[in-house]
């Protein structure tokens, strides 16, 4: 479960890391991170677990806080587990596997609350238990790589904690099979064909990262290669030798990214081999299943078990709002592809999708088509802009919008969209967030607005890190403050 480290280890570690300490974990804070105190100072201590008596090393002071390091576990948590990742403590994610998951379930419920409270000042909301992934590994069907070499071989996997320095790992324990399949296969054939990797320092060589999508729901999948070269040497034999490698590869993607940045995608696409998108299925017997295409950048959500369930709950908040849910409209801001407006449309008289990007938008009305929907409009633009010229076409066509659904990304909402959508005057709004100090903070300002939010419901869109989903119903209340 843990070692101790000889003395003489000990000793090295303390004097390149700073004063080592002997500390009790306490709790965690919103990254995962042990917390405990020494000396009256605040201690972060990465992969350490509330119960845990550690000795750690300093390696960074910040005033009245400081990062620590673990050098020994002298008494080990009761809520201590051995983790499943070989790689565990040298890769940068999955940071809680070494606590129980029950454990992980109750922290995240707290975190929830803890933000709603502290963060929003908000009292008398419902936060309850976080609803467990259906699966706890193997769940992500989308990966991204980066790419380096190390010993004259390219390697792959996820990055240190903090650097960017490559963990080599084929085999990631949350990434769908067909993922660790398509990054092995693809290093095989680019070490096979002589690719070099991409060197951030010189900004020399080819391969800079790889990315894989699987849709569980069909068993496609697509596999792309980002390289900082227009041209990708013996692209035509190394996509066939992938199709015929990896079962249910249909789409070979070279993505071009020839800046030096540490942004992954760059502007320019080619199709090396089949299609330039996968179809999946999605769904499950509450909302039943549609059928989306997914382009290799589409916003699709990672963990499609989970986030089915994510989606139900979404619905059942929805129409809670209203006795007559389909003599209504729904509006869903943030909509990306469509796929929460799609399921709305099943429920409600018109489902209407904003979404500021145009390719989402194109894919949104496209998928609305595959599935025989004609309930569902999309509109392209930013959810302030939109939302008064849509609100008066509702008006004049005698439609209520009666229920608002936003998805919006962890920086949360504009006060812009909570002020157009509070002008609408919905019966309900669903707020499905990613991020409760920001969620917590909207939360207040819609208070303040008159709508109040009444019961928050977490999940665990992905297990073994501290983030965590939830889905809010907020009601009409009336103007007022909270």
């Amino acid at each position: 479960m843990h070692r101790r480290m000889n003395p003489s280890n000990r000793k090295r570690e303390s004097t390149s890391l700073g004063q080592l300490v002997e500390v009790e974990i306490t709790g965690l804070n919103h990254e995962g991170d042990g917390v405990g105190r020494h000396d009256g100072r605040v201690l972060f201590v990465a992969g350490a677990v509330p119960g845990d008596l550690v000795d750690a090393a300093i390696a960074q002071e910040r005033g009245n806080y400081a990062r620590a390091k673990i050098v020994d576990i002298k008494k080990p948590s009761c809520l201590r587990t051995s983790p499943e990742c070989g790689v565990f403590g040298e890769c940068g994610g999955c940071g809680l596997q070494v606590m129980d998951y029950g454990a992980q379930l109750a922290w995240k419920t707290r975190l929830v609350q803890d933000a709603v409270t502290r963060i929003g000042g908000l009292r008398g909301v419902t936060v309850h238990d976080t609803v467990p992934s259906p699966s706890v590994w193997h769940y992500r069907n989308k990966a991204m790589f980066p790419v380096g070499g190390l010993g004259g071989r390219l390697v792959a996997g996820c990055y240190r904690r903090g650097t960017h320095q490559i963990v080599p790992s084929s085999a990631c324990k949350i990434q769908h099979p067909t993922n660790n399949l398509i990054l092995s296969e693809i290093l095989r054939l680019c070490e096979q064909y002589g690719i070099q990797p991409y060197d951030e320092q010189t900004g020399r060589g080819v391969l800079r990262h790889i990315m894989a999508r699987v849709a569980v729901g069909t068993g496609e999948s697509m596999a792309v290669l980002v390289t900082a070269t227009k041209k990708l040497p013996y692209a035509a034999p190394i996509g066939k030798a992938l199709a015929e490698s990896v079962p249910g590869l249909v789409s070979v993607i070279q993505n071009v990214n020839p800046e030096r940045t540490n942004i992954v995608l760059g502007p320019e696409w080619r199709v090396i081999r089949g299609r330039e998108y996968i179809d999946d299925v999605f769904g499950n017997d509450r909302i039943g299943r549609l059928r989306f295409r997914v382009s290799a950048l589409s916003f699709y959500q990672v963990n499609p078990e989970q986030a089915a369930q994510v989606y139900a709950k979404a619905l059942e908040y929805a129409e809670s709002g209203s006795a007559a849910a389909r003599d209504r409209v729904a509006l869903d801001l943030y909509c990306g592809i469509g796929t929460i407006t799609l399921f709305l449309a099943s429920c409600f008289s018109a489902a209407i999708g904003v979404e500021e990007n145009g390719e989402a938008i194109r894919d949104a009305r496209r998928n609305a088509r595959m599935n025989g929907i004609g309930n569902a409009r999309f509109f392209e633009g930013r959810a302030e802009r939109v939302l008064p010229s849509l609100a008066a076409e509702l008006e004049a066509s005698g439609l209520t919008p009666d229920a608002v659904v936003l998805d919006p990304p962890r920086a949360g909402c504009e006060t812009a969209v909570l002020d157009a959508i509070c002008r609408l005057r919905p019966s309900s709004v669903v707020y499905i967030s990613c991020y409760p100090s920001t969620l917590a903070r909207d939360l207040a300002y819609l208070a303040n607005l008159g709508y109040r939010a009444t019961e928050i419901q977490p999940f665990d869109m992905f297990p073994h890190t501290p983030h965590v989903e939830c889905i809010i119903m907020i009601t009409n209340s009336g103007l007022g403050s909270k």
